[in-house]
Order: structure tokens, then C-alpha cells, then sequence
């Protein structure tokens, strides 16, 4: 069954969406997260995927309204946002249902490794997001010299069972999908694949399907109207 989670992005206690991941070009949504969260779990979603992008730059946190997510929307939930050390997992790992890990994935591996081994593989995930086939991080500031199929064949010999990949260039535009880069992720992780960036109309998530993606994580293409949601098929 393929799956299409809501984004859920908070920046300054806001539910918002990025151009390009770029903290400066953001579209508010929701002034309340929560109502954001309440609206999607209302239409049916299955999962939310939650970002504090406050944290994942390091310039703040917005701990406070995913606790208050958690508490107040019965709807299972996965974070990322600046998890970067075991203590920041077993913290949320006691609120929501699901880390998700991007820059630690890359900086430190073998924190992947410890916690799938702790937690077992249903509540850890592990985002890869590139740029130009590259692995960005630290909120999408800087580009490595990791490429993006290699991280995913990493963590799936970490024991990693579900990957987000994430096509940073086209995250928040709604240009469309990039079937080449998400087909070299998809062959080079044989897990659970869920993909995001460029998602503009139905058309997009029909090819994510073909290429035997199990999900897509979704943004301004949803709040804005351009896909059908719930989605039967």
C-alpha cells in the first residue's frame, strides 16, 4: 500500500514550508502546528512526519509544540530535526513514535547502528537528502562529498529498514520529481523507500509507485491542493 504522509515542517512555532530548504524563503501555512497536524490526522493520514527546523539549523527548538502534537493528535508520529547524539533520540523516542536522522547519519554512523540495535529498525529512520546526488547537511547548509546511493546502501547495512530520500533542489518547489536520482537511491537501498522534493501533482506519486517506492512525504503540493489526498490507490 502506498503511502502519502503529510509534512508537518515547524520554524518559529509555525507550520511552514521551505523553498529549496532555505530558512529565509518560507510560506506559513498554519500559525498553529497543531491545527496543521489536527487537519491531516482528521483527513486520514496514517503518519506525520514532523521536522523542528529551528533545531536542525541550531538555532533554536520548538520541543515544545511536538510535545504538544504528540499529546493533543492521536496519530503515530515521526521527528527529525537536530538529533544528533543518543541522548536527543532517547528523548523523543519516549514522545513521538519514530526518530529520523539525517546529518548523524553521515557525521556519525555508528550511532545509526547503536540505536536500530537498541530500539529495533521500526523507530529509527534515516533521511538522506542531496543535492546534485550529493548528501547535504546541518539543515541542508552544506553539501558533502557523500553521494547519496552510498549513504543508502550504508544504512541498510546498518539495519536501517526504512529511508527517506529527500531531492533537496526541488524540496518546497513543486518542479516535479527527478525519476533518474530517486531510481539510483531506490536500486541502491532495498528496504522501505519513502521520497520527497518537487511533488506537484498526482502524476509524481504514480511515478514514485512505478519506481516501487512504499511512500511519499509531502509538503506545499498538499496544503496547497495540487495532489488528491486521501489517495485510495
Amino acid at each position: 500500500m502506498f503511502q502519502v504522509i503529510p509534512a508537518v515542517d515547524v520554524q518559529r512555532g509555525k507550520a511552514v514550508r521551505l523553498y529549496e530548504g532555505d530558512p529565509a524563503k518560507e510560506t506559513v501555512y498554519f500559525e498553529d502546528p497543531v491545527a496543521a497536524a489536527r487537519h491531516w490526522a482528521s483527513l486520514g493520514a496514517g503518519l506525520l512526519h514532523l521536522v523542528d527546523l529551528d533545531a536542525t539549523l541550531g538555532s533554536g527548538t520548538n520541543a515544545a509544540v511536538i510535545e504538544r502534537i504528540a499529546a493533543e493528535v492521536g496519530v503515530p508520529l515521526e521527528l527529525g530535526g537536530g538529533i544528533r547524539s543518543a541522548a536527543d533520540a532517547e528523548r523523543w523516542l519516549a514522545v513521538v513514535d519514530r526518530v529520523v536522522l539525517g546529518t548523524a547519519a553521515v557525521a556519525r554512523p555508528e550511532l545509526v547502528s547503536e540505536l536500530v540495535e537498541r530500539h529495533g529498525p521500526d523507530r529509527v529512520c534515516v533521511s538522506v537528502d542531496a543535492r546534485a546526488g550529493k548528501v547535504a547537511v546541518k539543515g541542508w547548509l552544506e553539501t558533502t562529498e557523500v553521494l547519496a546511493t552510498d549513504l543508502a546502501a550504508d544504512m541498510h547495512e546498518r539495519g536501517v529498514s526504512e529511508l527517506i530520500y529527500t531531492d533537496v533542489a526541488r524540496d518546497g518547489t513543486m518542479k516535479g520529481v527527478d525519476e533518474a536520482a530517486v531510481a539510483e537511491v531506490r536500486a541502491a537501498f532495498p528496504g522501505n523507500l519513502l521520497a520527497g522534493g518537487g511533488v506537484a501533482r498526482d502524476a509524481d506519486l504514480d511515478l514514485y509507485q512505478r519506481l516501487g517506492l512504499q511512500g511519499a512525504i509531502v509538503g506545499r503540493a498538499l496544503y496547497e491542493g495540487k495532489i488528491t489526498y486521501p489517495r485510495t490507490a
